[in-house]
């Protein structure tokens, strides 16, 4: 080979590489930029969200009289969704955004905004993290349009979006970063999103706690030993939480299915509904199972002592409150479900109440959502690390043995849970 021609070869590789460089480093500094920007945007808009709720959720206690008015406020929301939001497919419709098969309009997030804050206003058993999550999908979509990103790069700034709200309200960027990226297709993780999920919900969190929204901290007491007994008891537990995620989510299912037929017109059926919740929450007297359900999660693991029915009545009243047309979420009501289902079955077996209400938060989480990682770190982000052994047992045990069961229809199992395989198989049984 003569002199020119190995030349004009060397030549040739140090261009392909250094094109290459280049094209890679521009992909690294356009996402951190659209990261960042989705960071901000999104962190902004969910901190007014969440003083939103704060502050409707105080009007609400300082006024009990509003409560009553829980039948007027789900006849405004279901108007509204008439009206405006037509065939809104709700948290599932950004699901089905990042899988290509549809987009999520913006008029989503004023809309999951005004009928979240109203639910809570009234005292619905609804949560926030599905609201958090159609919202920064909605702004994550609306932002990759301006910036006319291709169909690939909108999938990935609307993970953006999505950890970017978990992130803001909860403050664990860990978990929500991971959680978009796991949650659409179980078993397998879009990793092209890792970076600018990180940076987004990194962002949204120290923009959130610049506001003073700070982030959930619990404090677990009485962590024994890990020895094969007290490991054992966990698993015991976990397997109760994986049966109560599973029945959580066939009775939001067959209560949607059920109420539409008994009441084919949707404002008949939030009236008539929306009363039942009232007499029950009258019978019950007391006003534990309104909203989230944040005030049981802490009275489970700061105090370790809850009614021993507490998580059958909020699976009751968020199933009623969810499925006859309120908005909010599930996730924050299945914390409450397993935080209080752990904290009585942990007297029960000899363990610490609070280890096992921390346990059993974050093993029906896994179940419900069907990500084992999300759970783990959001333990480790609430809990810290010492009780790492015992909420490794429980979140293992319950993503085992909860079957193709979630909240999200539109969620598929893409890798078997039970078998080395792929199975794509709907979670909407």
């Amino acid at each position: 080979m003569s002199s020119k021609k190995r030349e004009h070869d060397g030549k040739d590789i140090v261009r392909y590489y250094f094109n290459r460089i280049k094209r890679n480093a521009g992909s690294l500094i356009k996402w951190v930029f659209i990261a960042f920007l989705t960071g901000f945007v999104v962190g902004g808009i969910s901190s007014m969200f969440s003083y939103t709720l704060s502050g409707v959720t105080k009007i609400r206690e300082q006024n009990p009289w509003i409560f009553y008015l829980l039948p007027v406020a789900g006849l405004l929301i279901v108007f509204m969704y008439k009206k405006i939001g037509k065939e809104d497919g709700g948290t599932n419709q950004v699901f089905s955004t990042v899988r290509a098969k549809d987009e999520v309009p913006f008029r989503s997030a004023p809309l999951i905004f005004v009928s979240t804050a109203l639910t809570h206003l009234v005292g619905g058993s609804a949560g926030r993290e599905g609201a958090a999550i159609q919202l920064g999908g909605s702004i994550g979509n609306q932002l990759g349009r301006w910036m006319k990103l291709d169909e690939a790069d909108m999938h990935v700034i609307v993970m953006c979006g999505m950890s970017a709200a978990f992130s803001a309200l909860f403050g664990t960027p860990m978990a929500a970063a991971v959680f978009a990226m796991e949650v659409v297709s179980v078993g397998v993780m879009y990793y092209t999103a890792l970076l600018p999920c990180v940076i987004s919900a990194l962002i949204a969190t120290n923009f959130a706690a610049t506001m003073g929204i700070n982030p959930e901290a619990f404090h677990v007491s009485g962590i024994p030993e890990l020895t094969m007994w007290n490991g054992l008891k966990m698993g015991v537990i976990a397997l109760g939480c994986a049966g109560l995620s599973t029945i959580f989510c066939i009775l939001l299912k067959l209560a949607g299915q059920q109420f539409r037929k008994w009441f084919k017109n949707s404002y008949l059926r939030v009236v008539v509904i929306g009363a039942v919740i009232i007499l029950l929450t009258l019978a019950l007297q007391t006003t534990d199972y309104m909203g989230a359900g944040t005030n049981l999660i802490e009275a489970a693991i700061e105090g370790g002592e809850v009614e021993p029915l507490s998580f059958l009545w909020k699976m009751i009243l968020t199933v009623l409150t969810m499925k006859i047309g309120f908005r909010g979420g599930e996730i924050v009501p299945s914390f409450c479900i397993g935080a209080t289902f752990g904290c009585v079955f942990g007297s029960i077996s000899g363990l610490s109440p609070s280890l096992c209400a921390a346990a059993g938060m974050v093993a029906v989480f896994c179940g419900v959502t069907n990500c084992p990682i999300t759970s783990a770190l959001i333990a480790f982000e609430l809990f810290g690390f010492e009780g790492a052994s015992f909420y490794l047992i429980a979140v293992a045990v319950s993503y085992a043995a909860s079957g193709y069961y979630s909240l999200y229809k539109d969620q598929t199992i893409v890798y078997s849970k039970y078998k080395a395989q792929y199975v794509n198989k709907s979670t909407h049984m």
